[in-house]
């Protein structure tokens, strides 16, 4: 099955326009290197020209992408900067399949920080996750992760 991708925001359309580029960039790593492991990865929710970003930049709008997205399918929340982590959190409390978390690493913008905000979240709501975050993407720890499906069981 495909692997369905997210991408939480900041709630500020400012923030989000200037930080969409960093996230693109990350997600277009995300997508190859599934691609080179013989893995598909879809958007569970559109770019929109409009806002001129494709960040969930409300608690709203992740309820309604959630709706729409397979509970059971792979997902990834792809993190490069910023986010607030309630604009996803009530969608994941409802999807069983696996979950990973991935973060760039980057000097530029608080990715990692992000990710370990949801990452809290994530394990106090006690939702199962996996979560990897790299400067590449070519570490031999995530070509692991990702070449098994990121396969975690729920608590």
């Amino acid at each position: 099955p495909d692997i369905v991708l997210v991408a939480s925001g900041d709630s500020r359309l400012p923030a989000n326009q200037v930080c969409w580029p960093a996230q693109a960039e990350l997600e277009a790593t995300v997508v190859k290197t599934f691609a080179d492991l013989g893995r598909r990865v879809v958007r569970g929710h559109p770019y929109d020209p409009a806002k001129q970003h494709g960040f969930i930049d409300g608690q709203a709008r992740g309820i309604e992408v959630f709706r729409a997205v397979d509970p059971e399918a792979p997902l990834i929340v792809a993190v490069a900067v910023w986010q607030y982590t309630s604009h996803v959190l009530a969608g994941l409390t409802k999807h069983h399949g696996p979950i990973l978390t991935v973060a760039n690493w980057s000097g530029q913008w608080p990715g990692l920080v992000g990710l370990l905000n949801l990452n809290g979240s994530l394990t106090k709501a006690g939702i199962a996750f996996a979560s990897v975050w790299s400067e590449g993407f070519t570490d031999r720890f995530l070509v692991r992760l990702t070449a098994t499906g990121f396969v975690v069981t729920r608590v």
